[in-house]
C-alpha cells in the first residue's frame, strides 16, 4: 500500500493475517491511522475484544515505519482505546457505550408468546427430513457438472425439470414434458409470472373462487386483471356461473381441496370447466397446493391431466417439505410457453444448488417416504380434531374431506368473532373462514362462519394441549 492513503482509497490490509479496513485521512500517517482506528472503535466496526494487526505486519502493509505503528497503538493505549498483553497482542478495548453511538431505547415489555399456532400457511418445520435432505445434497453436488454452477437455464435445471414430470405423472396423473416445465421461486412467483404473460396476450381479467388467499388476488389485481369471483358450496367452486362473467382469460381454482373450505371439485364441475375453456379460448390456472395429502382414499388426479392444453398446473415444495426451499412449478401449455418464457426473463432466479438437490431427493423416492410418513401423521391429527369436536360439540361439523393440511370447524351463525377472540386469549391462534372470503363475493347467499385450524403445523406435544383449549371455546 501506498504511503497517502485517503477516504476515497481505503486499504483492506492482507498481510496482517487479519482483515482489517481502514479510511486514513490524508493527515499525516501516524496522525491518520491513530483517527481511523479512533473512529472504526467508536462506532462499532471493531468490537471490544477484536485484535489487531501486529505493528510490523501493519507497517508492511501500510509501507510505513513501524515505529509509526507502534506509536499510534501507544497512544490509543493511553486513552483507553486499546488494551495491550503480553502474549496476547494488541486488542479493542472493552467499552460500556460507543462514543458516538445514542443509548439504545429501552426494550419494549415482552409479548405473550401464543401456546399453538395453527394459522394456515405452513407444516411442523421440526419434520423437515434434514439427514436425508443432507444425503440428496451431498450426491447432486457430486453428479453435479461443472455447468450448472452458471446461471443455468431460464426455465430451471434440466434434471428437475425431468425428475417432476416423471414424479408428477406418477403421482398427479399430470401430463408433462419436462420442456414444458418452469421452475419458479414459490407459488407467488409463479402466479406473477402467470399474470404478466397473460397481460402480454390481451387479458383483462381472471376469475378467482370466493374463499381463497387475498394476497394472491392483490398480486392478480397488480398485474393490471380485474377479478371477478365464483361462489363455493360442497361441489366446489360454481363452474355454471362463468358463463355470466364478461368472458375472463382464465380461472384460478384449487379443484383437488379448495383452499380452505376443503370441499372438491366434483366430477360435473370439472368437465363444465375444462369445456367452458376450450369454448372460450381461456386457461385453467389450476393450484394443487397440497395435492399429496389425501387421507380417506387415493388422491383426486390432477384437472391437468384431462387437457393439458388448457391447464396450467402450479404445484410447490413449500407443503410436502418446506417454504425456505422457495422451489415451486408451472406446467405450461405449448401456445403460452414463449409468453411465460418472456416473462420470467432471461436468468433462473431459484438456486440452482436446491434444484438438484431436490431433483435428486425425488429420484431417490426420499420425496416419496417423507410424503408417506407425513401423511400418516396428518391423518391422525384431522381424526383427532374431528373426533374432539363431536365429542365436545355434537352439534358442530367438521367440513370438507379428509385431506390437507388444515380443517374448518364450522360454527353457527354470529358466533366466529367471539369463538376467534376466545381461542386467542386462550393463547390458541386460528383463523376465522371470513379472513378469506372475497369482499366481491358478499352477495353470495351463505355466508358461512367457521375456524380454519391448521393441524400440521406443531409438534405432537403441542397438537394435544391445543386440542384441549379448543375443547373449552367452542360453543
Amino acid at each position: 500500500m501506498g504511503k497517502n492513503q485517503t477516504n476515497s482509497d481505503s486499504p483492506l490490509l492482507a498481510h496482517a493475517g487479519v482483515d482489517l479496513h481502514l479510511d486514513l485521512a490524508d493527515t499525516g500517517i501516524r496522525a491518520g491511522l491513530v483517527t481511523a482506528l479512533r473512529e472504526a472503535i467508536a462506532t462499532g466496526r471493531l468490537s471490544p475484544g477484536t485484535r489487531l494487526p501486529a505493528s510490523r505486519a501493519l507497517a508492511v502493509d501500510l509501507g510505513i515505519a513501524r515505529s509509526s505503528v507502534t506509536e499510534c497503538y501507544a497512544e490509543l493505549i493511553a486513552e483507553g482505546w486499546l488494551i495491550a498483553r503480553q502474549g496476547s497482542g494488541t486488542r479493542v478495548a472493552a467499552r460500556t457505550v460507543p462514543l458516538t453511538r445514542p443509548l439504545p431505547p429501552p426494550h419494549p415489555e415482552p409479548r405473550r408468546m401464543p401456546a399453538a399456532t395453527l394459522i394456515p400457511g405452513a407444516a411442523n418445520f421440526a419434520e423437515f427430513p434434514r439427514s436425508a435432505w443432507l444425503a440428496a445434497a451431498r450426491r447432486a453436488l457430486t453428479a453435479a457438472p461443472h455447468t450448472a454452477f452458471g446461471y443455468g437455464d431460464p426455465l430451471g435445471q434440466p434434471a428437475l425439470r425431468r425428475a417432476l414430470a416423471d414424479y408428477l405423472g406418477r403421482v398427479r396423473g399430470v401430463r408433462a414434458d419436462p420442456a414444458r416445465i418452469v421452475i419458479t421461486a414459490g407459488f407467488y412467483d409463479g402466479l406473477d409470472i402467470m399474470a404478466r404473460a397473460l397481460r402480454t396476450r390481451g387479458a383483462r381479467s381472471v376469475a378467482t373462487e370466493a374463499y381463497g388467499l387475498g394476497l394472491y388476488r392483490r398480486r392478480l389485481a397488480e398485474a393490471g386483471l380485474t377479478l371477478p369471483t365464483l361462489a363455493v358450496d360442497e361441489s366446489g367452486a360454481r363452474i355454471p356461473e362463468l358463463a355470466a362473467l364478461d368472458t375472463p382469460a382464465a380461472v384460478l381454482l384449487t379443484p383437488a381441496h379448495q383452499f380452505p373450505t376443503g370441499v372438491v371439485l366434483s366430477p360435473e364441475r370439472r368437465g363444465a370447466a375444462l369445456a367452458w375453456a376450450r369454448d372460450t379460448d381461456a386457461v385453467i390456472l389450476e393450484d394443487d397446493y397440497d395435492g399429496e395429502f389425501r387421507y380417506d382414499r387415493r388422491p383426486v388426479g390432477a384437472l391437468q391431466g384431462l387437457d393439458p392444453e388448457r391447464v396450467v398446473y402450479f404445484g410447490t415444495a413449500s407443503k410436502s417439505l418446506a417454504p425456505a426451499l422457495r422451489v415451486s412449478w408451472m406446467v405450461v401449455p405449448e401456445h403460452l410457453l414463449a409468453a411465460v418464457q418472456g416473462a420470467k426473463g432471461a436468468l433462473d432466479n431459484v438456486s440452482a444448488l436446491e434444484q438438484l438437490t431436490l431433483a435428486e431427493f425425488i429420484t431417490s423416492g426420499a420425496l416419496d417416504r417423507h410424503v408417506r410418513m407425513r401423511r400418516q401423521s396428518y391423518r391422525r391429527r384431522r381424526d383427532q380434531l374431528v373426533d374432539a369436536v363431536l365429542r365436545t360439540s355434537p352439534d358442530l361439523r367438521v367440513s370438507g374431506v379428509a385431506a390437507g393440511l388444515q380443517a374448518v370447524i364450522e360454527l353457527p351463525p354470529g358466533t366466529e368473532g367471539r369463538v376467534l377472540h376466545a381461542a386467542r386469549e386462550r393463547g390458541v391462534m386460528v383463523s376465522a373462514l371470513s379472513e378469506f372470503r372475497q369482499v366481491e363475493a358478499a352477495a353470495d347467499t351463505r355466508v358461512r362462519e367457521g375456524l380454519v385450524v391448521n393441524f400440521s403445523a406443531v409438534s405432537d406435544a403441542v397438537w394435544e394441549s391445543a386440542l384441549t383449549e379448543l375443547y373449552q371455546i367452542l360453543p
